[in-house]
């Protein structure tokens, strides 16, 4: 793994948030700016949300439900969405935000006109590193977010002794709670997120060498020491009965050890699941790139500089960022991961359902990150508890629904007055694919059994209440919306709310794909299995429009807006696999053509639509238009420090680019494994190694000239492995060759592996 490829760099400090350097553990976060005078360091712990539960249990009758139904029906849109929003959606309309811890403030004396600036974040070791000198002294400052011990450290080291004269407070402007001196090294700051929100303490704990520390008012007041180290632990009302005694041990804990101690356990907890995915692409001036400030880099690429080693850091920069903010414990990765500076941030830096969520898990499976997947199944158990009230007090049905936006609290209802992406009631069922690939990637059927299938179940029995019969007999959701998009009705009328729109079709379609097998696989509701079988037979399937397009509703509606950001209808394409591109061409083409009419009117002009884009573009195979959309997207949509841009930053550019460049290196969708399916010319030779694919297996690939040289397959259990390639193919498991034991079909070659095994894969001469 080439350091080159894996080190954030600047040469001075942040000027902007956008500009600082993301550290976190999962659960706390902080933005690091590098300054020398004055160092800010904004500060994120998890659970920090405004105010308390807003569900109001509202219920809709069944008389109500059916007259929306039949408003839709009949073409009368506007007062089909009035009624919906007079009696569908939750009092109040908004949940409160997710919001800031605060900010640790550390002013220097005598540190003005630094020479020889870096500040840099290390994505091998998640270590961010402030160096510059001041006359003769080197000064290095040090900060990690560590999992291990719950805390962030600050470890503050000098060329010479007694070089630091500083203080140091804690902050939430404007809605500091009570800062108090609990000895003369620890300060601790303490509130509550609003009348019935979330409880909250902070501690900051100074460690030094030498000199002296004495805590005066709210500030940490430290003359002539040699080293400092500061210790910013947290805890909230979420987790903990008494969050200050809580922040307050895990403080003492970690001064009780040495920062080399404390450093080295952080590394190798995080190396265990970075280390695990390697990427290597050659290009020019390698070693000489590490001399460029990475927004240096990022400007010479959007003046149409090529720079593969951007590429490969934009890549590891998402799964630095998945790492450090969805880990056991910690709540999943909402809107901006967990960096968030605002009280009021964009919305609410909730959990969107229609995309956003989902996206940002894209590459836990295959970047073989699975533990970091956890939080999203530990927040999906509590929102089933929540979705069954909503299924049954909104639609008189049995099993569990959740719609657009999720928090906190797990919320079901829906949520804000934009009738366009909030009658939705396919994001309880689009996030228990996640559950069900998890399985399909690990084969850990203890989970399917005891947190998967429970889980699609509840979803599908929601549907099997919830679907209604349309003129052609077929099963198709209503009212729902086809997220955040509107059509233009036969008379002129332009709506959102329908009957039927595909992309709900197609997620519906993949759940009960998912249930059937799952309830297979556990022997498991055999009666109920022929009845889901018997509800997907009567879905709609992916229908082609007069434009040669997928039709995005049930009816062929030109859209208002034909360049917009949601490309929902092609959710069959990725992440699902109803439109397998190989073996539907005609599907494949309407899927392309569907594309293609996006782009044209401008779709893609927001990080994650273009990201998904990019994954569309990857599973039809077409390598240079899946680089392009790489390319533009970190052209176009991303800041300074590589951070998603919507704008305003969204994390989900980050995971969704992340996920492209494994679907244009490695698939395994459609019970098959592809090899650099869509390699594009920029990337001419290479290798990866530890990338996961369904079934339980471990790829290592190398490749030259843009051709596969040797592949490696490690099964984690036993079962067939399916591989799909035009190439001759030598096949061996230590010095066996396996060929006879090959069986090969339409260009597919079959055979079984058993756990543990390694197979080895090249081509014939």
């Amino acid at each position: 793994m080439n350091k080159y490829d894996n080190k954030l760099l600047e040469l001075e400090p942040a000027a902007a948030w956008t500009d600082a350097f993301p550290i976190g553990n999962g659960r706390l976060g902080a933005m690091v700016f590098g300054g020398t005078s004055s160092e800010r360091i904004q500060l994120n712990e998890d659970s920090i949300w405004f105010g308390g539960k807003k569900g109001s249990g509202r219920k809709l009758s069944k008389d109500k439900l059916s007259e929306i139904r039949s408003l839709l029906q009949s073409g009368n849109l506007r007062e089909a969405e009035k009624q919906a929003m007079l009696h569908m959606t939750n009092t109040p309309h908004y949940f409160s935000p997710y919001q800031p811890l605060g900010d640790l403030v550390i002013q220097f004396e005598n540190m003005d006109d630094p020479e020889q600036y870096e500040r840099s974040l290390d994505l091998t070791n998640a270590v961010a590193t402030v160096d510059y000198q001041i006359k003769d002294v080197r000064f290095r400052r040090e900060v990690i977010a560590s999992a291990v011990h719950q805390a962030i450290i600050i470890k503050l080291t000098a060329s010479e002794e007694q070089q630091f004269n500083l203080m140091a407070r804690l902050s939430r402007r404007p809605f500091e709670g009570i800062v108090e001196t609990l000895d003369e090294h620890t300060l601790i700051m303490k509130g509550q997120c609003g009348p019935d929100g979330i409880e909250y303490a902070s501690v900051l704990k100074a460690v030094i060498e030498g000199g002296s520390c004495k805590a005066v008012g709210n500030y940490l007041d430290i003359e002539g020491a040699t080293s400092v180290m500061f210790i910013l632990t947290a805890q909230t009302s979420f987790r903990q009965t008494n969050p200050p005694q809580a922040a307050l041990e895990e403080a003492n804990s970690c001064a009780a050890l040495l920062y080399e101690q404390l450093k080295q356990a952080h590394i190798a907890d995080y190396e265990a699941l970075y280390q695990r995915v390697s990427l290597e692409i050659p290009y020019s001036n390698r070693e000489g790139m590490q001399q460029i400030a990475t927004s240096q880099r990022l400007k010479q690429y959007q003046n149409g500089a090529v720079d593969t080693g951007l590429e490969l850091l934009f890549y590891q920069y998402g799964r630095y960022l998945l790492i450090s903010s969805s880990r056991n414990g910690s709540l999943p990765a909402n809107l901006q991961g967990i960096w968030n500076e605002s009280f009021t941030p964009p919305w609410e830096s909730d959990f969107h359902l229609n995309i956003n969520l989902q996206m940002n898990y894209w590459i836990a499976e295959t970047g073989n990150l699975a533990e970091c997947h956890t939080p999203l199944f530990d927040l999906m158990e509590r929102m089933v508890e929540n979705g069954k009230e909503t299924a049954r007090d909104l639609y008189g049905a049995d099993g569990f629904v959740a719609h657009s936006v999720t928090n906190i609290w797990a919320e079901t209802d829906i949520f804000t007055a934009w009738a366009p992406a909030i009658y939705w009631p396919t994001g309880g069922a689009w996030l228990s694919l996640h559950m069900w690939e998890h399985y399909r990637y690990s084969g850990d059927i203890a989970f399917l059994q005891k947190r998967a299938y429970p889980v699609l179940k509840q979803a599908v029995l929601f549907f099997q209440d919830f679907l209604m019969e349309n003129n052609k007999r077929q099963l198709v959701s209503g009212p729902s919306v086809s997220p955040e998009n509107t059509y233009i009705a036969p008379s002129g009328q332009k709506g959102s709310l329908c009957i039927g729109p595909s992309m709900d079709s197609q997620v519906i379609y993949s759940l009960l794909e998912a249930a059937t097998k799952a309830a297979a696989l556990l022997n498991e509701d055999s009666e109920l299995v022929e009845q889901w079988l018997s509800m997907q037979e009567r879905l709609p399937k992916p229908q082609i429009g007069k434009y040669g397009q997928i039709m995005e509703w049930s009816e062929d509606y030109d859209e208002a807006e034909p360049g917009h950001r949601h490309i929902s209808h092609l959710f069959a394409l990725y992440p699902g696999e109803q439109i397998v591109p190989r073996h539907m061409p005609e599907l494949a083409q309407a899927a392309r053509t569907t594309l293609e009419r996006r782009l044209s009117f401008g779709g893609g002009h927001t990080g994650w639509s273009q990201a998904w884009i990019a994954n569309f573009w990857a599973r039809l195979g077409d390598s240079e238009k899946a680089y392009t959309s790489i390319r533009q997207l970190l052209e176009h949509a991303v800041h300074r420090n590589l951070f998603g841009d919507h704008p305003p930053f969204q994390i989900d550019a980050n995971f969704g680019g992340a996920s492209a460049i494994h679907e244009m290196l490695l698939q395994s969708h459609g019970d098959e494994l592809q090899f650099l399916p869509a390699l594009p010319k920029a990337w001419p030779s290479g290798k990866v190694s530890g990338l996961r694919a369904r079934g339980g297996f471990t790829i290592n690939l190398e490749w030259d000239k843009e051709k596969l040289q040797k592949a490696q397959i490690t099964a984690t259990k036993d079962g067939q492995v399916s591989i799909f390639s035009h190439e001759q193919l030598v096949f061996k498991v230590g010095d066996e060759t396996l060929q006879a034991q090959i069986c090969k079909k339409s260009d597919v070659y079959s055979f079984q592996m058993k756990e543990n095994e390694c197979c080895t894969i090249t081509l014939i001469p």
